[in-house]
C-alpha cells in the first residue's frame, strides 16, 4: 500500500524541518512526501533543497518540492500536490505537527483496512508540551454549526477520547484517506483559502458520497497549533475564521441540524496556553 504525504510550508522553517525529519523516524514511512512552498522568505525553499533532500534520499523515501512564488493558501497548494501524488493513500500534515508516535502512519492504514467505507482517519493530537493534553480528537459540529473540538484540553490518557469512533468531521493538521475519496468528490473548495474549514466540508462531501470518517486515538502526533495560520501576519486569521464558518454553514446546516451532533453549550471554544518550539524543545518521540 503505496502512501503519499503532503506538507504545506510557508516560513516557520524549524518546525517544517521537525515535521519532515521526524516522519523518518517512522514505521512505517511514506512513500514519497510532497512539501508545497507557498513563497517562503526565511530560507525554508533553501532548507529544502538542500540538506533534507540528502536526508530523505539516504533514507529512501522520495521528497518533492513544489515551490510557489507567492502564498496561495493552504487550500490550492494542497490540491497542487493532490493533483500529482501516486499514493493509494493520501495524507494531509501540518508544518507544525511533529511525530509522537513512530507507528502512526501504520495505525491510521490499519483502520482504513477495517472497512471498505472507511474513507479518512485522524489522530490523536496533542499538545508538544508536558503533560502532553490532547489538542484535538476528531471534530464535532452542532445543530447550529458550532464547533466542538473533542477532548480538548483533557488528559491524553483519558478513557473517554481512546476509543476509534465515527466523527461529524477532523482537521486536516494530520490524516490519511484513500485515494478513491479524492477521485469521488474531488480535492478542497479554494473557497475556503487560505484556510480553515476546508476540512470540515472535504470530510462533509466524503461522508455525503458514503464514506466513513473516523477518529483512531492509538495514533498520536503533537501539534503547535496554529502556527502556519494564525502565526503569519498576512493572514487575517479571525476574520478568514468566522467568513468560512458562514460558508460551511449555509452549505451543509440540512445535514448537520439532523445528525444529533453536541448541544452548543458543549462547543464553546476552549482557548488553552500554547508554547513555541523555541520554549518546548523536540519533544519525546515514542
Amino acid at each position: 500500500m503505496t502512501t503519499s504525504l503532503i506538507v504545506v510550508s510557508y516560513n516557520k522553517r524549524p518546525y517544517t524541518e521537525l515535521c519532515l525529519r521526524g516522519q523518518l523516524q517512522c514505521l512505517p514511512r511514506a512513500d514519497e512526501v510532497f512539501v508545497v512552498d507557498n513563497g517562503s522568505t526565511d530560507g525554508s525553499l533553501e532548507s529544502l533543497r538542500g540538506l533534507l533532500s540528502e536526508e530523505f534520499r539516504r533514507a529512501g523515501v522520495r521528497l518533492r518540492i513544489i515551490a510557489n512564488e507567492r502564498n496561495l493558501g493552504a487550500c490550492t497548494a494542497r490540491n497542487q500536490a493532490l493533483e500529482v501524488a501516486t499514493g493509494q493513500r493520501i495524507g494531509f500534515l501540518d508544518n507544525d505537527t511533529a511525530v509522537r508516535r513512530r507507528d502512526w502512519l501504520g495505525t491510521l492504514h490499519a483502520t482504513l483496512d477495517h472497512s471498505p467505507r472507511a474513507g479518512i482517519v485522524g489522530p490523536k493530537l496533542l499538545f508538544p508540551f508536558p503533560p502532553y493534553d490532547i489538542e484535538c480528537a476528531g471534530a464535532a459540529i452542532s445543530p447550529t454549526g458550532r464547533v466542538q473540538y473533542r477532548g480538548r484540553g483533557e488528559a491524553h490518557d483519558d478513557p473517554r477520547w481512546n476509543e476509534p469512533v465515527e466523527v461529524q468531521c477532523l482537521i486536516s493538521a494530520a490524516w490519511l484517506m484513500r485515494r478513491e475519496v479524492y477521485e469521488q468528490v474531488g480535492g478542497l473548495d479554494e473557497t475556503f483559502n487560505p484556510a480553515q474549514f476546508e476540512d470540515f466540508d472535504l470530510c462533509y462531501r466524503a461522508r455525503a458520497a458514503g464514506w466513513q470518517v473516523l477518529y483512531e486515538p492509538a495514533a498520536e502526533l503533537y501539534h503547535f497549533e496554529n502556527v502556519t495560520t494564525a502565526g503569519s501576519p498576512d493572514v487575517r486569521f479571525t476574520y478568514v475564521t468566522m467568513r468560512n464558518w458562514g460558508i460551511f454553514k449555509r452549505r451543509w446546516a440540512q445535514a448537520f441540524a439532523t445528525e444529533g451532533g453536541p448541544p452548543d453549550t458543549e462547543c464553546h471554544w476552549r482557548k488553552l496556553p500554547t508554547k513555541p518550539l523555541s520554549e518546548t524543545g523536540v519533544p519525546p518521540v515514542l
